[in-house]
């Protein structure tokens, strides 16, 4: 499983661990993912994403998973992201 969060595509920096004496070796900066499960008000459906805490953040500012996805871009979002905004779309333009 990649650590890369599913709607923001944040994922691992590197940078360095720099001690008192000043020596330098490099680490990474993972991003703090969580395992959860929201839920489509159009489609009335939960689903189950690895999302980073920034990412959950941003979901409940826009109110929700449909309006975040609706503004994000596709680049950014992991194909099941892109597999629920595209459901998402075809349900709002039939109803």
């Amino acid at each position: 499983m990649s650590r890369v969060c599913e709607l923001t595509g944040k994922g691992p920096m590197t940078g360095n661990n720099v001690s008192h004496a000043n020596n330098r070796s490099r680490r990474r900066f993972l991003p703090n993912l969580n395992d959860v499960t929201l839920i489509s008000d159009v489609l009335g459906q939960s689903f189950k994403l690895r999302i980073s805490a920034a990412g959950l953040r941003s979901v409940d500012h826009r109110g929700g998973l449909d309006a975040y996805l609706a503004k994000a871009n596709d680049s950014e979002l992991s194909v099941t992201a892109q597999k629920i905004k595209k459901a998402i779309a075809k349900a709002q333009a039939a109803a």
